[in-house]
């Protein structure tokens, strides 16, 4: 059997010591993520994190550098995750978008609520580490990925 993770891309987003989160639904309960999602076949990787923050939250993403790369297997499933997360500036919000199916809300939360959430309330670890790293000025710059 070939393992067969999850590529998905993800957003940490901060302005004026706010980060967009967006509050979603997953396996009936309400929890916390970055903007983030699946890449698509034959979708560029930085192509794929502009539009989920897009999709997810309304505003337009301009991805500056990489966080990091992290693996994450959920509890009791064979399900990996590979998440390539990017740091950038949103700008243009459109108030009017729809957002995403299962998207609740994008809301620009401080970094002392984020960590004084219950970690059952973050969709998966990787979200508070993603935002941690990014506070620990973790860089990589965009020439890390290559693609064909």
């Amino acid at each position: 059997m070939i393992w067969t993770p999850h590529l998905v891309v993800s957003a940490v987003i901060e302005h004026e010591g706010k980060f967009l989160m967006v509050e979603e639904q997953r396996d009936g309960h309400t929890v916390y993520n970055q903007p983030a999602g699946h890449v698509e076949n034959q979708e560029a990787i930085q192509d794929a994190v502009i539009r989920e923050v897009k999709e997810e939250t309304a505003w337009d993403f301009a991805p500056e550098y990489i966080v990091g790369c992290y693996k994450w297997r959920k509890q009791n499933t064979d399900t990996t995750y590979i998440r390539l997360c990017f740091a950038g500036k949103a700008s243009n919000h459109d108030p009017e978008q729809a957002l995403d199916d299962g998207i609740l809300s994008a809301n620009w939360i401080p970094y002392d609520d984020i960590i004084s959430m219950d970690a059952q309330r973050m969709r998966s670890p990787m979200v508070r580490q993603c935002i941690d790293d990014y506070r620990r000025k973790i860089k990589y710059p965009m020439e890390l990925i290559t693609e064909w």
